[in-house]
């Protein structure tokens, strides 16, 4: 039953018409650029380039599709694994000197820029892979299930990823929790 069904799916996708991929894309591009601009704290050129090239890559691998997980956590996954080459490339090229590692660029958006600032430097200070975990989950607002599926990872590894990111971030910036409290 499940062959019929991924060749049903496979039968769907792999003559997606340029119209239905267009619809694919415009139905997720908001959503993979700005979880690109996340991962990559806040390079917003770097994020379009990454999202552009992960519908790129996608299409190419429509007819490998197998209907395994959901469209979007396909997609999404291969997003993620665009932006960690993305990333290595960048610190490649950074460590051979042929670049320098380029500065995000944060877009002006309301509230205080000093506490934006310190967030965005204590999000940059995770691992990679916290950093990821803690994106899906808290900011992008998936479940823990939804994140293992995109990263490819057991639920134990992103909820142990997810609980060394929340210590990390409690720990940078627990004046912050203390500023509150305090009349």
């Amino acid at each position: 039953m499940q062959i019929a069904a991924q060749s049903h799916m496979a039968d769907v996708l792999q003559p997606m018409e340029a119209a239905a991929f267009a619809a694919f894309v415009e139905a997720r591009r908001e959503r993979a650029v700005r979880l690109a601009y996340r991962l990559l704290a806040g390079d917003q050129a770097a994020a379009e380039d990454v999202a552009q090239n992960a519908f790129l890559r996608a299409h190419g691998a429509l007819a490998r599709f197998r209907g395994d997980a959901s469209i979007d956590t396909w997609f999404f996954r291969i997003l993620v694994r665009e932006v960690q080459r993305y990333r290595r490339w960048r610190s490649l090229r950074a460590w051979v000197g042929l670049e320098r590692a380029p500065e995000p660029s944060h877009t002006r958006a309301p509230g205080d820029p000093g506490l934006r600032a310190r967030i965005v430097a204590a999000l940059e200070r995770l691992s990679p892979a916290q950093r990821e975990v803690f994106v899906l989950v808290h900011l992008e607002e998936q479940s823990v299930a939804e994140a293992a599926a995109v990263l490819g990872k057991a639920i134990g590894t992103v909820k142990s990823h997810l609980h060394r990111a929340l210590e990390s971030l409690r720990r940078e910036l627990a004046d912050l929790a203390r500023e509150e409290r305090e009349p």
